[in-house]
């Protein structure tokens, strides 16, 4: 019998692909990636042995989905729900989830010493954002060391600080599944009390808080700062993102602080030092962890609001925070500030920015918010849960965030698969989402052009 040849599929392919007879785009097969990795995932989290005790399979693909988008909204207790293989599929489920199947591809392709075939690369291109063919390699290399160093510090450092209080082996399994919840700003937790139990240890608070930032911040900016160790010598997207988190993260710890130190459900009870600890955790974590050392709950409409604002513009691109991104959020305040002060272009950083990236930062915007007020609406009418919580609860699940003020468990059926839906599409992105369900064609036909009234 002849040997299959890998090559012939390739070829195959090319053939095929300009012929009309076989279009996959880059998204759409991104998409089916991750919804293969989603039912894989729910139906390990359905078994026997993954579950003290038997849950429906909407929970399992609840958890599931939170996991593969890691997201962190959950709709059962992990630690008295899941198994210790349970916690272990989740945690792998995340750890998938945040880097990509498309990083292990491309990686494990390059360890062959194979080269990147046009659709590897595309799809690649479609994952990592990027337009630069060449650095995709590059990239896709560095993710991976980048990771793996800094959960391997993670895990070392929370194993040593819980072996204190139980067993190496439960400390171990402990300080993987947190670490890479953390650094993968999934914000999933085995305690039912998240981290409220640690709020006065600074240790644990500032550890977690580095792997979120890290994680969140894009791997394209800590290679960057890895490899140029200079602050003139950084990219002007670098620039404008380690600024803009540093700017959020004290804007929001001042405000958190200020709004809730007289809050007995939250700082108000603390000393100043756990004020100011519990206040940055927050602060951080809101861009999109979704962990908590207080009572969300609990928390004033001021900040709330603030939060929910927080998580809605969420991390940097190429990073595993969700939102709108750093990115989008920065060229949409320079677009309006050149408008309103009549420059004559939109520049960020000494460098002008392209109209493109504009009109997307543009659309982005609008598409977000369009599917949280249309989410937002659809959820008042199947739940019965104050306007404010839902409201909170879709801008944590298209942000990708996981926090809740506490009706996720409580959510209807119809509820928790629009809260499915707004996860993986958060998880993708609307762009993508909507790319992945249309077909770009080239128009050649030009419209004169007319003049619109705006604003």
């Amino acid at each position: 019998m002849r040997q299959w040849d890998p090559r012939l599929s390739l070829r195959i392919y090319k053939r095929l692909a300009p012929a009309g007879q076989f279009r996959i785009a880059p998204p759409a097969l991104l998409a089916a990636g991750f919804l293969a990795l989603i039912f894989v995932g729910a139906l390990l989290l359905w078994l026997p042995i993954s579950v003290h005790k038997p849950v429906s399979f909407l929970n399992s693909l609840f958890s599931a989905t939170s996991a593969v988008t890691i997201t962190g909204l959950s709709t059962v207790d992990i630690g008295n729900t899941y198994t210790v293989f349970g916690q272990a599929v989740l945690a792998t489920l995340v750890q998938l989830g945040g880097l990509g199947f498309v990083t292990f591809s491309i990686v494990a392709i390059l360890t062959l010493g194979k080269r990147i075939s046009l659709q590897h690369q595309a799809l690649a291109q479609e994952a990592f954002n990027q337009t630069n063919v060449s650095m995709v390699r590059h990239i896709a290399a560095a993710i991976l060391k980048i990771t793996l160093f800094a959960e391997a510090i993670g895990i070392v450092l929370f194993t040593l600080r819980w072996w204190h209080d139980t067993t190496l082996t439960n400390a171990l399994g402990r300080a993987i599944f947190h670490t890479v919840a953390a650094f993968n700003n999934a914000g999933l937790m085995i305690s039912s009390t998240q981290l409220t139990q640690y709020q006065h240890d600074a240790f644990i608070i500032l550890l977690t808080s580095v792997l979120v930032i890290v994680g969140g911040l894009g791997f394209s900016v800590i290679d960057d700062v890895r490899s140029k160790k200079s602050w003139k010598a950084l990219s002007p997207y670098s620039r404008v993102a380690i600024i803009t988190t540093l700017g959020l993260n004290l804007t929001g710890f001042a405000l958190i602080w200020l709004f809730e130190r007289h809050n007995p459900a939250t700082l108000g009870n603390l000393s100043w030092t756990d004020q100011g600890l519990a206040a940055w955790f927050q602060a951080v974590t809101t861009r999109t962890a979704g962990f908590n050392s207080v009572d969300i709950g609990g928390l004033t409409d001021s900040t709330t609001l603030l939060m929910m604002l927080l998580m809605f513009i969420g991390g940097g691109s190429l990073g595993l925070a969700g939102g709108i991104k750093i990115g989008t959020f920065v060229v949409l305040m320079a677009a309006a500030y050149a408008y309103v002060f009549q420059r004559p272009q939109v520049v960020l950083a000494g460098r002008a920015v392209p109209d493109d990236a504009v009109q997307k930062a543009l659309a982005l915007l609008l598409i977000t918010v369009t599917l949280v007020f249309v989410a937002t609406l659809v959820l008042t009418v199947t739940e019965s849960a104050p306007f404010l919580s839902i409201a909170f609860e879709v801008i944590s699940a298209i942000s990708t965030t996981g926090l809740t003020r506490g009706i996720t468990a409580d959510l209807s059926v119809w509820g928790r698969l629009f809260i499915i839906m707004l996860m993986f599409i958060g998880r993708l992105g609307p762009l993508t989402l909507i790319y992945s369900l249309s077909i770009k064609r080239r128009g050649l036909i030009r419209y004169p052009e007319s003049v619109f009234q705006v604003g």
